[in-house]
């Protein structure tokens, strides 16, 4: 069974979180103009070229939703933490161990519930 977080390890979690939403905020941002409509001009831009177009507004809008996805579970975390909640499973409230959250330091569940 895994042991209760100490305020340390918490502290260093907490760091990794808020440096991960910084880093996400900063890649949605950058990535704002590949998810903008593709432009239907044939004139301007030939068929291959609007299909590659298109993939990659696809593949930018993918990206999108996976960084808001990863977004909102970081913030839930930043949640759990202010709560006092944080390093305990929402599923069973056992602890969550904290080399899965060194893994992934928004984890809700531990190993048991997430399997």
């Amino acid at each position: 069974m895994a042991l209760e977080l100490s305020a340390t390890q918490i502290d260093i979690l907490h760091k990794r979180l808020l440096d991960r939403q910084t880093e996400l905020k900063a890649l949605d941002a950058e990535a704002a103009s590949w998810r903008n409509t593709v432009e239907l001009d044939q004139q301007s831009v030939g068929r291959l070229s609007r299909m590659d177009a298109m993939q990659q507004q696809e593949m930018a809008q993918a990206e999108a939703r996976r960084r808001t996805s990863d977004l909102a579970r970081i913030e839930m975390a930043l949640k759990r933490i202010g709560l006092n909640e944080y390093g305990w499973c929402t599923e069973c409230g056992d602890p969550v161990a904290f080399r899965r959250l060194e893994i992934d330091p928004a984890a809700a569940l531990c190993i048991d519930c997430a399997r």
